[in-house]
């Protein structure tokens, strides 16, 4: 088993440093064919230009390396993060300029000067982009879903749910989006305030460094505030450090749990799917099997899956995040084809399924063909009392 892995990592690797190799070189064209004296140089130049190259490159994994003074471990993480964009916009990019050198060459009309025109016009195409991605991901809007429920809630006719996934608090995402959270949060003033996971970027130390609970402590609904688990959590191995300082600040942490609040309304929060690999997760059945029909039922599932046995359970609404809608193009059109429902809103039988592409980003803090959000839920409920 171990020699598979090692052979999967090998082969990871492998394939990152020739796609890695492929913008290099292409980048060294463009920069000889501007400086004419970067290509005359000397090997160690060159070897100097690949080192740096491949230092940047690589970045977000030597982040991962115990790295003393940490600072340098974080900003390693920041370069990296920003570095998987460029690399894809690039792996875009850069086949539309081999096409034309090509057509040029078959055509006998290639002329050296096309290594600079090309490269300038990829540079500022790529520059484009990366600004305008920024820009999508540190000003988040608010989407609206009005639904009805056919159910009694008690004392209340309608609320109004405040849902901010993915948040990925930590050292990219910080307190100056977080901010913004607060900001959007109190010009919604929802009843009722859900967490559905991802609420930390694996790693709680930039959490607790910067006093990121602090600020979430702000997050006030009359109905309370909640939140779940996501994979990040997971992978950052502190759950129960998180739980308790989300607890401290009055934000439950439902881990297969259940609440009742406002007299009538139910919140269900799920484990993330990640826990089912070791059986610490439970149906979604079992969680609702001892809930009254006949009042609503709100469910949190970091991950949208199984939205078949979430409506035969009797939920009525159900609240997702995890993809991000791909969060930057052409990732969309991947997570349309691998979940039922990766973005928006959708009706499954009497079931109302909102995924929210998520307020905060993983790895680098760019959105293209998606926007930082926060999904606002208008729920009226509709049963005669």
């Amino acid at each position: 088993m171990n020699w598979r892995m090692l052979l999967f990592a090998g082969g990871m690797l492998a394939a990152v440093a020739l796609v890695n190799f492929y913008i290099g070189w292409h980048l060294s064209l463009w920069i000889a064919a501007l400086w004419p004296a970067f290509g005359e140089a000397s090997g160690w130049a060159t070897a100097a230009y690949w080192a740096v190259f491949y230092a940047v490159a690589l970045s977000y994994l030597g982040a991962r390396l115990p790295i003393r003074p940490r600072f340098v471990g974080r900003g390693l993480k920041v370069v990296g993060s920003y570095y998987f964009a460029v690399m894809e916009f690039s792996l875009l990019l850069l086949p539309i300029a081999d096409l034309g050198a090509a057509v040029l060459l078959l055509a006998d009309r290639y002329d050296p000067a096309y290594a600079a025109y090309a490269g300038t016009a990829v540079f500022a195409a790529l520059a484009a982009l990366m600004a305008r991605g920024s820009w999508n991901a540190w000003n988040p809007i608010v989407r609206t879903y009005a639904m009805e429920v056919d159910k009694d809630a008690g004392e209340y006719e309608s609320v109004t749910v405040a849902v901010a996934s993915d948040l990925h608090l930590g050292n990219i995402v910080g307190n100056r989006h977080l901010d913004r959270l607060l900001r959007k949060m109190e010009e919604i003033k929802p009843d009722l305030i859900l967490l559905p996971g991802d609420v930390i970027d694996e790693d709680i130390e930039p959490f607790v460094r910067n006093e990121m609970d602090k600020r979430l402590s702000r997050l006030k609904a009359p109905l309370g505030t909640y939140a779940v688990l996501g994979n990040h959590e997971y992978y950052g191995g502190h759950i129960e450090e998180y739980a308790r300082r989300m607890g401290e600040i009055g934000i439950p942490v439902l881990r297969d749990e259940t609440v009742t609040v406002g007299g009538g309304i139910q919140i269900v929060g799920r484990k993330d799917k990640t826990a089912e690999a070791g059986g610490g997760r439970l149906p979604i059945a079992r969680l609702t099997e001892g809930l009254d029909a006949g009042r609503p039922i709100l469910v949190m599932d970091h991950q949208p899956y199984q939205y078949e046995q979430a409506a035969a359970a009797g939920v009525d609404v159900l609240v997702s995040g995890h993809t991000h809608r791909g969060q930057f193009a052409p990732n969309h059109f991947v997570t349309r084809r691998l979940f039922e429902l990766d973005w928006g809103y959708m009706r499954k039988g009497r079931m109302h399924a909102v995924v929210s592409s998520g307020f905060g980003t993983w790895g680098p803090p760019i959105r293209l063909a998606s926007r930082s959000e926060i999904v606002e839920l208008r729920i009226r409920f509709t049963a005669v009392k």
